[in-house]
Order: C-alpha cells, then structure tokens, then sequence
C-alpha cells in the first residue's frame, strides 16, 4: 500500500513545502493539495517548488475540476511540470465542489468530466485531442505522461471512473461502503473492456494518531475532523437531491447522516473549526476517518488493503499534523509495506 499526504495550499506555501519534504522523509509517496482558486493560493505553482525540493514525490490536486482552467491549460501546466521534474504529477479530477459554488458556478456534468478526462490526459501526454470541437495539440511535450484519477460517490459516477479513469479517489474510510464503490468501478471497467485490476484506488481521509484510546484523546481527535464529514455532506446532498432519501441506488449508510444539514459555509471548509458540521455525529467521524493510537490505524488499513485499496491519502487539517506524519512514517507506513 501507498500513502499520500494531502493538504491545503494556505500561506506561507513554504509551510505547504516543508510538510511535504517531511512526508517524503516519512516514506510517503504522492503530495495531494486542495484545488480551490478563491479559498487557496494556486496550487500548479507550490507543485513547482515541492518537485523542486523533493526527488521521488508524486504532486497532483485532490481534485481538480473541468471548469476552473481551460483543458489545455490544465494539460499544459502538467505537462511543464512533468518536463521539469520527470512525470512525477497524477492529476486527481471531479466535478468541482468548493471550487467552483464558491465562484458562483455549478458543478460540472459527468458528460462533462468524461470528455475532459480523456482531453487532458491526451494533450499531457503529446497527443492530439479537441478542445470545443477544435483539433488541439501541445507541440513541445515528449514523452509525457499524466494519469488522471477521478473522485466519485454515486452510481453514474462511479461507473464513468471505472470506464475512463487510470484511478478511483473515494473521499471517505468506511470499509463497507468502500468495498462496495470499488466492486462498482471495477465492474464498470470490466463492461467496458477494461482491466478493471490496472485501476489504482486510493482512499483519502483523516488521520489522526493519539498517544491511546481514552476517551478524552478520541473527543479531542473527533472534533478536529468533524469537518470532513461536513466536505463529504457536500456531495451526499447532491446525490440525495438526484435519487431521493433510500434510494436503491445509493446506500444509507451513505446518506441518512445528513439528515439534519442546513447550509454550508466555505470559508471554513477543511478547517478543525467548521461551524457548518455540528449535524456530523461521532459514528461518522469514526466510519469516514482514521482515528486513535497506531494500532487502530494499522487495523482499519489492513482492512481496506484486503478490499483492493492501492493508496491511502491523509487528510493532515487538524491540530496534530507534523506528529500524524512522523507517526505514520515510523510505524504504520512500514506496517503496511
């Protein structure tokens, strides 16, 4: 199993540097960031400045969408990268949740996203694609090569990341619901002649690492990761709108949870403090995130090992960073490897 380390691009961006020089160290392997023009400084140029100080590091957004960036812009920007530092970035996609409501936008259609997985990852990597029915190509790229991830939930778009996507990205740690979503992507890429064991799947939540299991150490790490389950809200919301409460098509242990939502704010999204996830209760904070001493953590990614999971990505938005890193380096990383 791989792990990432994922966090969001605040000032100073040498911070966001120093933490993934020390994710490196630790034996992490992907550096994922946020992707939120408005919320977060720019993450392509910090990407710039981790490759540089880095030597085996994978950089992508966790996720980009098709609406923030032109697609060859997006492409290019990859492709630079890729040509300074050797093809060490993967680009995390979807349909743009912060990124784009807090511009005003909707989130993109999946007919959308699809086309734009294949363009961008057809011009990162030399080929010829259309862009808005125009024939594209990006000259100087050589050799390039860009794997595109997808983030998914609901049943659409988990059968398009199973058609298109090198890799799934499931925003979430719950094992039964992760089990379920990667039996479906890799259904979907076997119908449609696809490998469906040449698709990566990473798993991407919180971790928070305690000295024990008291009580008081699990309060403390619960309330500083309620948060994530307010950002997964975001998007069980919309599926709730498509399909409706109890739907067949997307489980309730997926969506009951929100029940008592009302509104989001995103200027605390991601933030330990987010007022908008008082709704969030313990048992998801438990299912979604990683919490506990490292004996917990060890227990719960086995689990998600055994179910085919390739990568776990750490959501490090809390008050323990620096330690939850060193941690995983010195005693969960190598239990996993």
């Amino acid at each position: 199993m791989d792990f990432g380390l994922v966090l969001q691009t605040d000032p100073p961006a040498s911070q966001v540097v120093g933490l993934m020089r020390r994710a490196e160290r630790n034996g992490f392997r992907y550096g994922w960031t946020f992707d939120s023009a408005v919320l977060w400084q720019e993450p392509f140029v910090i990407y710039s400045r981790i490759l540089e100080h880095t030597t085996k590091l994978y950089v992508g957004p966790m996720v980009t969408n098709p609406g923030t960036r032109t697609w060859e812009v997006t492409a290019s920007s990859f492709a630079t990268l890729n040509d300074m530092y050797g093809n060490r970035t993967v680009c995390g996609i979807g349909r743009g949740d912060s990124a784009m409501r807090v511009a005003g936008r909707k989130p993109n259609t999946l007919a959308r996203l699809g086309e734009a997985i294949e363009v961008i990852r057809d011009l990162a990597e030399g080929r010829e694609a259309l862009v808005d029915g125009n024939p594209v190509r990006i000259p100087w790229i050589k050799n390039g090569k860009l794997p595109v991830w997808m983030a998914a939930y609901g049943p659409k778009a988990l059968a398009l990341a199973g058609r298109k996507a090198d890799g799934f990205i499931l925003q979430l740690a719950d094992p039964f619901l992760t089990e379920r979503m990667v039996k479906a992507v890799r259904k979907a890429a076997q119908d449609a002649g696809r490998d469906p064991d040449a698709l990566m799947i990473c798993v991407a939540a919180p971790a928070y690492v305690t000295a024990d299991d008291s009580p008081d150490a699990l309060a403390h790490a619960r309330d500083q990761c309620r948060w994530f389950g307010g950002m997964v809200g975001n998007h069980v919301a919309d599926l709730v709108a498509k399909y409706g409460e109890h739907s067949a098509m997307v489980p309730d242990e997926l969506t009951t949870y929100i029940k008592d939502r009302h509104g989001y704010d995103y200027s605390h999204h991601g933030r330990a403090d987010n007022p908008s996830t008082d709704f969030v209760p313990d048992e998801i904070v438990d299912r979604f995130c990683l919490l506990g001493p490292t004996e917990a953590h060890i227990d719960k990614l086995q689990h998600l090992k055994d179910l085919g999971v390739d990568q776990f990505a750490v959501y490090d938005m809390h008050d323990n960073r620096e330690a939850t890193v060193d941690a995983y380096g010195t005693d969960i990383i190598p239990a996993l490897r």
